[in-house]
């Protein structure tokens, strides 16, 4: 698989095999930079970080999507409990999980992992 060549161990085994990366460890769980946030296999963009919040979880969290068909929800009951996967719906990769505890205006609490992103700064124009 070319995405095992390109990524990181930690990265395929998260956007790959479903795996999660360890709370409070990512690059991005306390990252409060102006621009948005790719899907580190496709490029695609799926948040903005206008939607970026402290959860508190250890982890990205967002309460928006950039737009609404860029990732896929999936029904997880991995656990023994009902969650929502969260894939980017341009490659598959796994990014993390949404959960109905988010502020408003959405009540959503997208829940990511920082090595399954990447982050474009955006410049201040003027």
């Amino acid at each position: 698989m070319e995405s095992k060549k390109t990524l990181s161990p930690e990265a395929y085994h998260i956007t790959q095999e479903c795996g999660t990366e360890p709370p409070f460890s990512g690059e991005y769980y306390n990252h409060n930079d102006t621009g948005d946030y790719h899907c580190i296999c496709c490029d695609a963009l799926l948040f903005e970080s206008s939607t970026k919040f402290d959860s508190g979880s250890g982890w990205p969290s967002f309460y928006e999507l950039a737009n609404s068909d860029c990732v896929r929800q999936i029904e997880d009951s991995s656990l023994g409990y009902v969650r929502i996967e969260v894939r980017c719906s341009s490659c598959d990769a796994h990014l993390g999980h949404v959960f109905p505890d988010g502020p408003q205006p959405t009540g959503k609490r997208y829940c990511i992992n920082s090595v399954a992103l990447n982050f474009a700064e955006k410049k201040n124009q003027g």
